[in-house]
């Protein structure tokens, strides 16, 4: 039970770090294993969102300082240099609701609990768009937290329809 529980947590934590899943994927995994567990469930999801909130640095980083000039290999330009792109067109759309609703619109933005509107996306677009980095860490971190409760309440759901 013990190294099940280790094997979830790792699990969990893994797939909260990594773009496309995030904590839409390590928060449902927290919760089918260690959900009896009181207040270590509580340490678990706390660690899992700040967790995926502080990927911005890494990413912000990497765009800062490596991307220009990867995108002279083929390789990375067809794949990567790809995404970034079509994240350009996203920051775009969202730059008219940036000057509405200032930081706000990133966070809700994050909020999403869908693939693509997570903590990687909503770094490649504030990044575009030249926003403040501690301002956009700050919203992004808002934007998980609020993704991760929502994940939480679906996954509570699902899991309730089952038993």
């Amino acid at each position: 039970l013990i190294i099940k529980i280790k094997n979830s947590i790792l699990w969990a934590i893994l797939f909260s770090i990594l773009p496309g899943f995030e904590t839409r994927i390590g928060i449902p995994i927290i919760y089918n294993n260690i959900q009896n567990l009181g207040i270590l469930f509580w340490v678990y999801f706390s660690l899992l969102v700040c967790l995926n909130g502080l990927v911005v640095f890494p990413v912000m980083f990497f765009l800062e300082f490596a991307h220009d000039h990867l995108l002279n290999w083929k390789l990375y330009k067809k794949t990567f240099g790809r995404f970034v792109e079509s994240k350009k067109k996203t920051a775009d759309k969202m730059q008219d609701k940036m000057h509405n609703m200032g930081y706000i619109a990133l966070s809700l933005f994050v909020a999403i609990p869908f693939t693509g509107t997570g903590a990687y996306t909503g770094s490649v677009v504030a990044w575009t768009l030249g926003l403040s980095k501690r301002k956009t860490f700050l919203s992004i971190l808002l934007g998980v937290f609020l993704a991760s409760i929502i994940t939480l309440v679906l996954t509570f759901l699902f899991f309730s329809t089952l038993s």
